[in-house]
């Protein structure tokens, strides 16, 4: 991304404990500009084979403290300690602090896909990846997810199911090359860049135009870094926003998921506040220790707010507060167990529009 991919620091690391005999090298903490004095935390070396731990509130890691799994999002006063882990035996920590001091409302990290002439249509390839296939992801969803240049049938290159264009928004398209045959795109960014609450809390939304009809299903939204591990719903979902069909009136959800715990909650159309997914709007949360705030348009506008008290059923674990950090979904899905099928009256192409993803302190 052309704002934050700017300057890369190698930092010293600091010694902690006092490696074992044998043990892995300490880690490198390298750091990577954001916006506004946020920085970007890579965390690298060790031993090969080795895994690496780190934490953000000054304690010393172990096995048991945060895997290490994607470059992460500073935007807050803390400490990063690092370990390499192999064999049982933990090497040096490596510790470097952060003090940015950014005041509230300061925005941290964006994709605001207007780098078509950086990186032609592709959206930026150092934020954002792709899940692939026709699994039916959990959902039994009808399309096929295509990743940039992917030939796999359906899939045409020629026909990108996701693209930045010259007018500067990135398009998510779901496409019914044959009847009963959809293929669309599922854009994350895993492995690549991933957030987590700090000492401060933040605020994730994007600006979006949604496709409406039936079997469509547009969503935003975060899973744990954590959940090829700890599996989901235990590594957690933040749906910032989904939404299906056409109905009326109509509506968004933003909901929360981990082990034993789910809530759902619904923006709508009413008497006393029009309300239209196909019209541009903003979609976000305001996500502080113990609280997740949905809103739309204005962090002012929130429409729902859940704590762990929220996730009341017997063995329910609130997974957003255990320092993971999540990465970032763009989708476009076709049918499945929530909006059923399409039917006579659905368009093709379908067509989400995203102007930005951007990330604030609060």
């Amino acid at each position: 991304m052309k704002a934050i991919l700017l300057v890369t620091l190698t930092v010293a690391y600091a010694a902690g404990a006092v490696a074992q005999a044998g043990a892995p090298a300490a880690p490198a903490i390298t750091k990577t500009a954001a916006l506004n004095h946020a920085v970007i935390v890579s965390l690298a070396g060790g031993t090969p084979g080795a895994t690496l731990y780190y934490t953000t509130d000054g304690a010393t890691p172990t096995a048991q403290s945060t895997r290490y799994l994607a470059p992460f999002l500073v935007a807050s006063d803390l400490t990063v300690k690092a370990v390499a882990i192999a064999d049982g035996k933990s090497g040096e920590v490596s510790t470097e602090k952060f003090a940015p001091a950014i005041p509230p409302g300061t925005l941290v990290w964006s994709d605001e896909f207007n780098d078509a002439a950086d990186h032609g249509a592709r959206p930026n390839p150092e934020t954002w990846t792709y899940d692939t296939g026709h699994s039916g992801f959990g959902n039994r969803e009808f399309e096929h997810y295509c990743a940039w240049g992917d030939a796999t049938e359906p899939c045409d290159p020629a026909h990108p199911n996701a693209f930045v264009a010259s007018d500067g928004y990135l398009h998510v398209v779901a496409l019914q090359p044959t009847p009963g045959v959809y293929s669309s795109a599922r854009l994350k960014s895993e492995g690549l860049f991933s957030v987590a609450y700090g000492t401060s809390s933040l605020r994730i939304e994007a600006h979006m135009k949604l496709p409406e009809g039936q079997g469509i299903w547009p969503a935003f939204w975060t899973l744990g870094n954590n959940i090829a591990i700890d599996k989901w719903p235990a590594s957690g979902e933040q749906d910032i926003m989904e939404h299906i069909n056409a109905p009326k009136p109509d509506w968004i959800a933003g909901s929360l998921h981990g082990t034993n715990g789910d809530t759902t909650a619904h923006y709508t159309d009413s008497p006393q506040r029009a309300f239209s997914a196909a019209d541009w709007h903003t979609y976000g949360i305001i996500w502080t220790k113990g609280k997740i705030s949905f809103y739309v348009d204005s962090p002012f506008n929130i429409y729902a707010t859940n704590t762990p008290a929220d996730f009341s059923r017997p063995g329910a674990v609130w997974p957003f507060d255990n320092g993971n950090s999540v990465f970032l979904l763009l989708n476009l899905a076709i049918g499945g167990d929530w909006p059923k099928a399409p039917d006579a009256t659905t368009k093709f192409p379908a067509e989400m529009l995203v102007d930005y993803v951007r990330i604030y302190t609060n």
